[in-house]
């Protein structure tokens, strides 16, 4: 689950590193400075969050909202999520 701006970073460097793009190249990919992909990945909590989520987008970051997920229709895990279980 990502609750803080680390946890958020960490994420967006390792799927960074996972696609093969340095710092610079994902910093042009959303039209930003270098900067700001290393502040990110630092979990600087005060980086814009437009830019964040363009960075997550093009690193192939799906941000969702757990509250609304079908859970029925997808390989979704309830507890990592946080869902709580129906009642019987």
């Amino acid at each position: 689950m990502i609750d803080d701006a680390q946890t958020f970073g960490e994420l967006v460097q390792t799927r960074r590193k996972s696609l093969g793009l340095t710092q610079r190249q994902l910093a042009l990919a959303i039209n930003s400075g270098e900067r700001f992909i290393v502040d990110l990945e630092a979990g600087k909590a005060t980086c814009q969050l437009g830019k964040a989520l363009a960075a997550a987008s093009a690193v192939g970051i799906e941000l969702v909202d757990a509250g609304t997920l079908d859970t029925s229709k997808g390989p979704w895990d309830e507890q990592e999520f946080g869902i709580p279980e129906a009642d019987p």
